[in-house]
């Protein structure tokens, strides 16, 4: 894989067709002691234990296209398979009373830590509380089980209440990096029309 030098001060131009974004790593080292969030009306939490891949996608592209989520969208379907069925993976889901599902924490143990690797929910129900009920559950599985350490990463192509929202919910931040990527629309695994706040710039012919 190609590499370039990135400036630690200032700034790095990216090839044509890459993107970037700035991540932010956190970390809460004890269960956080707060009063209970009441479920919203009509929403359950539900876990999944063998997620087909249609629903698993289609979840993950209702939460993310408008903020540019690409990592399971380049995913291979045998690679994303092998991740959602592994034991150290747990799913929860946020649904509506139809079924319809609208919020997914993906966590994924090793030893006494667990990664919130993915959490977000669908964009009509932002700022509703949903959030809050579904990262209450994930938590409440997190910490089962002699765990030491919950952490998670956010970044630039997320929602910009992320960083307060996890801030709130007990984490602490204590890393930053910076991801570089093929831009996925480009290559073809998102529309063109994802991530509208990041604008698409194509390579000169």
């Amino acid at each position: 894989m190609p590499t370039i030098e990135i400036a630690l001060d200032g700034y790095t131009d990216l090839p044509p067709g890459k993107i970037a974004n700035v991540v932010t790593y956190f970390e809460m080292l004890a269960p956080p002691s707060r009063k209970p969030v009441p479920a919203p009306a009509g929403l359950v939490v539900r876990t999944v234990s063998r997620p087909g891949l249609a629903w698993y996608r289609d979840l993950y592209r209702r939460i993310g296209e408008d903020w540019l989520w690409f990592a399971r969208a380049v995913m291979p379907n045998e690679e994303l398979a092998t991740l959602l069925t592994a034991p150290s993976t747990e799913i929860v889901a946020l649904e509506r009373d139809d079924d319809l599902a609208i919020g997914l924490a993906e966590l994924r143990r090793q030893d006494d830590e667990v990664e919130i690797a993915m959490f977000g929910v669908v964009p009509e129900v932002t700022g509703t509380g949903a959030a809050r009920f579904l990262m209450q559950a994930a938590l409440e599985k997190a910490w089962s089980g002699g765990v030491a350490r919950v952490w998670l990463h956010t970044c630039s192509f997320d929602h910009p209440a992320a960083v307060r929202f996890y801030a709130r919910a007990g984490f602490t931040a204590f890393k930053f990096a910076i991801e570089v990527a093929d831009d996925p629309r480009l290559t073809g695994h998102l529309a063109e029309t994802a991530g509208p706040h990041v604008p698409l710039i194509r390579p000169k012919a």
